[in-house]
């Protein structure tokens, strides 16, 4: 496979073990940013697909936002980007860290 950006990835492989490619990540129009598109998006970057700061810039996403979900991902899986579990992982590790003061 030949990629127009030199130094590329063409594709990835995606979060369900599928093929990763630009043309079928989440639209950059996306406001409903589910689980899927969470997880899909964190691979597409770790797997060379698309930059971070393209990433950011594609769909209107501050950088913080983006390294939460990579984080969460990493030290949960998947089921880590749902946003009611966010909150209570972060709530766990804010206790773990917090030391009473």
């Amino acid at each position: 496979m030949h990629s127009k950006r030199p130094g590329r990835a063409v594709q990835t492989i995606g979060p369900s073990g599928a093929p990763l490619t630009l043309e079928n990540l989440p639209s950059p129009d996306t406001k409903r940013w589910v689980v899927r598109y969470k997880a899909e998006l964190v691979a597409a970057v770790r797997g060379g697909l698309i930059s971070l700061d393209e990433a950011c810039e594609r769909y209107q996403l501050s950088t913080d936002e983006f390294l939460s979900w990579a984080d969460s991902l990493a030290k949960h899986g998947v089921r880590g980007l749902r946003s009611t579990k966010i909150q209570q992982y972060r709530k766990t590790a804010n206790q773990k860290t917090d030391p009473g003061w």
